[in-house]
């Protein structure tokens, strides 16, 4: 694919960043994408390799090789269409996604992969700038009804494929405004909630009906978001739609029960996060959490940690830290060992360039204070020996600390939604469903993305979305044409 002698010819060209301080000033993206030019100079990189690892390395199984030759030729239009025959949302991925694909690469064996992720971004770009993203709308109606519960990135995608096989599609949403944890939980300068906003016009268009301010369930407790919300009961939905699909996402945070952890002061990531979202969007919150001048810890290494600091030092933190139990990765992963899996190496984000510590290998004993006011906490080093955490001798030490933030990932989904519905559960408190049918226990109804596999990723969700919806059309149906 491409050039045959692209990858020879040509190095990894990397997206292009605004500076620290131009990006700290607002929450606007600050990734600006590829040039015609450099899109196709990367994508004639993209090597005849044979067995193209990166399309079963990619969750969505994205037909890479094929949308990289069509760009290096200048073909967009069918580059884009190539692109949006596997992934409903390619704006959502080429934004958020870590790219696992790009780990795949065959190339990456032995020098820099290619730029599949940066490729995505350009091409899903320029469709929308030259107005190639157009509702597709069903020319026949199957008079069937679906309800799909959670608006995230697995509901959306499965709303729209069963839009598409011509069912009537309801999309219920707790929250005021369609999006889930990508509305509320990512960070707008990652990703501009405008992207949302006309992929839900291209869905009304398609016969897509969302309902917002809507909890399924029993009870919500003090609505979502302090916002008032509508109550509806699962025998409702049920006597009222032919399927049922839950598709909400892991929102159950994992805690850090030592001693002081009721001071205040300490929050879960996602009670901070969505607040800065809701601002952003327009609403009052008198009472907003805020990090201005104050010294930030976050606790845990992953993505929504790196959130946390990046909204912290718009804010304007005195200073940010972020510590990982975990011991320090390496910052080159052993490539012979782990190709064409996901490697272990350290990863440094946009939000740790714009300012943070980072220490490894730590964990927190106790959270210190007075008065019901945080201070600090109190920490000791640790090591790893046979898998075990075992700390360090003389190693502890207090940080200074008038905000701690929990990243420590989601153990579950919101429990009540499961037990409202009744659906058995797996061993780490997930619904219960196979990738065969995505059934539940309960008849009729189905389960995708993080209540069904965990927590997980965007393109993960996705995928689900989109084979669950599959599983839902031949259920109603008897057979279906919508992808695997």
């Amino acid at each position: 694919m491409g050039k045959p002698t692209g990858f020879m010819e040509f190095g990894r060209l990397s997206e292009v960043s605004l500076p620290v301080d131009a990006r700290l000033t607002n929450y606007q993206e600050f990734v600006l994408h590829l040039t015609d030019d450099q899109a196709k100079t990367q994508g004639s990189r993209c090597m005849d390799c044979g067995i193209p690892f990166c399309t079963s390395g990619c969750p969505v199984n994205n037909i890479i090789p094929d949308w990289n030759d069509l760009v290096y030729r200048g073909n967009w239009r069918a580059a884009l269409d190539v692109l949006h025959s596997t992934n409903n949302f390619p704006e959502f991925t080429g934004r958020l996604c870590p790219a696992p694909c790009e780990a795949a690469c065959t190339l990456n064996i032995n020098d820099d992969a290619v730029g599949i992720k940066s490729i995505e971004h350009a091409i899903i770009d320029k469709g929308w700038e030259q107005g190639w993203v157009t509702p597709q709308i069903s020319t026949i109606k199957t008079g069937k009804t679906v309800a799909v519960v959670g608006s995230g990135p697995a509901g959306m995608a499965c709303a729209q494929q069963l839009a598409r096989a011509g069912h009537d599609v309801t999309l219920f949403e707790k929250n005021s405004r369609v999006g889930g944890l990508m509305r509320y939980g990512i960070p707008d300068f990652k990703m501009e909630k405008s992207h949302i906003d006309r992929r839900i016009e291209q869905m009304e268009a398609e016969g897509v009906t969302f309902k917002t301010s809507i909890f399924i369930g029993t009870e919500c407790e003090a609505g979502v978001n302090n916002q008032a919300v509508e109550t509806i009961t699962p025998e409702q939905l049920l006597a009222t739609f032919d399927a049922v699909v839950l598709s909400g996402g892991a929102e159950t945070p994992r805690d850090l029960p030592v001693p002081g952890r009721e001071l205040t002061g300490i929050y879960n990531a996602m009670q901070f996060l969505p607040q800065q979202n809701r601002v952003n969007a327009g609403d009052e919150l008198p009472e907003q959490l805020r990090a201005s001048g104050k010294h930030v810890v976050v606790i845990g290494g992953g993505d929504t940690g790196s959130d946390c600091v990046g909204t912290s030092n718009r804010h304007g933190a005195a200073s940010v830290t972020q510590i990982e139990v975990m011991p320090r990765a390496p910052d080159q992963e052993n490539k012979p060992l782990t190709w064409p899996n996901w490697p272990m190496k350290l990863r440094t984000s946009s939000s740790h360039e714009e300012g943070c510590h980072r220490d490894w290998a730590i964990a927190t004993k106790e959270f210190i204070g007075a008065e019901g006011k945080l201070e600090g906490l109190r920490a000791v080093r640790v090591e790893w020996v046979a898998g075990k955490m075992v700390e360090v001798a003389d190693s502890e030490f207090v940080l200074k600390a008038d905000l701690v933030f929990l990243a420590m990932g989601f153990v579950s989904p919101v429990q009540k939604v499961l037990e409202a519905f009744g659906v058995e559960k797996d061993a780490r408190g997930n619904i219960k469903a196979n990738t065969d049918d995505y059934r539940t226990s309960v008849d009729r109804v189905f389960a995708a993305g993080d209540m069904r596999r965990g927590q997980s990723l965007i393109v993960w969700a996705i995928r689900e979305g989109r084979q669950c919806a599959r599983s839902v059309d031949e259920f109603l149906m008897g057979s279906s044409v919508l992808p695997h």
